[in-house]
């Protein structure tokens, strides 16, 4: 086939990062790199094209179906990326529930049983559903394909899925799904083709960043991850509770008489890091701060993740590989050095010439004598949305 242009979306809850890529037979390249920035007023769109970057501010207003916004940015695109070659667009979805156990081409019925899995994501589906909706109504003539976050953690054992609850609310759909999938596909890619004995060994892979979860592999499959129902769960987050006790939520609206809109937003806005400190929920903030509130959020943050990785360990029975990933994982070096410390009864331990690196680029960071072999990898979860979507398209196994 001839030279064909197509677009990823990775939408998050206050940005959108967007692939550019070209199809040349059979070869598939990143073009450019397109992060919008929802929450700054205006709207702003980070542009990286070869070893230029730029910043481009948008005239569009931040309304609920995006229509505005991906309005300006195709017409931007076309203009100035020549996208008149454009044929198809793939998109990151959060939550395919048990319906969507690997990429599909987008028609009216997967979209409305993807509307239907808004309750178990409400922070993150509708943005993608938005888009893609936007696109639809906007440029009609454009193939759609959705990629899933939580379709890796298929293979998850049963006794991993459930919650001890009564089997029939298992089978109406309240179960552990896990996600950042497409975050953990990448990794495992990546390792397969780098070091390919690690990738075939027991590996945990925390990705850390505004949203953190992790996720235990055994020869490049998921056999457990810290998320579970939702993405609310888990470790906690920038702003995200991660686990707490059921009967506090009860006690909250039984004792407090909260209602369950006000719940939801303490638990997934107020919360985390940022519920912890008083002061942010970004990491690099705390680092710099020298409060009670900013210790407190760190020791915590870091605490869990190394007891979530100690969990998995039992999974796995046992760790060969330990990978950092996402914005945190990838460059923040005091975390990693905090979270390892934690984890040294496993024998871990960090080279800090090469921990302290930075930026660090797909690197090992332990030393020698560390009997778990500790790397740092970027993700490129839009890396794997384009595969996904030129085999589905071509309908490639």
């Amino acid at each position: 086939m001839g030279n064909k242009l197509f677009l990823t979306f990775n939408a998050g809850s206050s940005t959108i990062k967007i692939g550019v890529y070209e199809h040349l037979n059979e070869a598939i390249k990143q073009v450019a790199f397109v992060r919008v920035n929802l929450h700054q007023h205006p709207i702003s769109l980070e542009i990286q094209k070869g070893l230029e970057t730029r910043q481009i501010l948008l005239k569009a207003r931040l309304t609920e179906g995006l229509h505005e916004v991906i309005d300006e940015l195709f017409g931007f695109f076309e203009s100035e990326l020549l996208l008149d070659k454009l044929y198809a667009v793939g998109h990151r979805v959060v939550h395919g529930g048990d319906l969507f156990l690997g990429p599909v081409i987008l028609d009216q019925k997967k979209m409305a049983a993807l509307e239907d899995l808004i309750p178990l994501a409400p922070l993150h589906q509708p943005q993608a559903l938005f888009i893609i909706r936007a696109i639809e109504r906007l440029r009609p003539y454009l193939k759609q394909t959705a990629s899933f976050d939580t379709a890796f953690h298929q293979t998850q054992a049963s006794a991993v899925r459930h919650y001890a609850i009564p089997e029939k609310l298992f089978h109406a759909g309240i179960k552990r799904y896990g996600f950042h999938g497409l975050s953990y596909q990448y990794i495992q890619s990546y390792l397969s083709e780098a070091f390919p004995g690690p990738a075939n060994s027991k590996v945990i892979i925390a990705h850390l960043g505004s949203g953190a979860s992790l996720c235990a592999m055994d020869h490049g499959m998921s056999q457990d991850s810290s998320m579970g129902f939702s993405t609310l769960s888990g470790v906690p987050m920038e702003t995200r509770c991660g686990d707490i006790d059921a009967s506090a939520v009860l006690y909250l609206a039984k004792e407090k008489g909260m209602g369950m809109e006000q719940i939801a937003h303490l638990l997934y806005q107020e919360s985390g890091l940022l519920g912890l400190s008083g002061e942010s929920g970004n990491t690099r903030d705390l680092l710099m701060s020298n409060t009670p509130g900013a210790h407190l959020a760190l020791d915590v943050f870091t605490l869990r993740i190394a007891g979530e990785i100690g969990r998995m360990i039992s999974t796995l029975n046992g760790l060969d590989v330990l990978v950092f990933t996402g914005g945190i994982g990838e460059n923040q070096a005091e975390i990693r050095s905090r979270i390892c410390a934690k984890l040294s009864w496993l024998g871990i331990e960090l080279d800090s010439k090469l921990n302290d690196q930075t930026p660090i680029s797909h690197q090992i960071v332990s030393s020698k004598e560390s009997k778990v072999k500790t790397l740092v990898i970027p993700t490129k979860e839009e890396d794997i949305i384009a595969k996904q979507l030129i085999n589905i398209l071509h309908d490639r196994k």
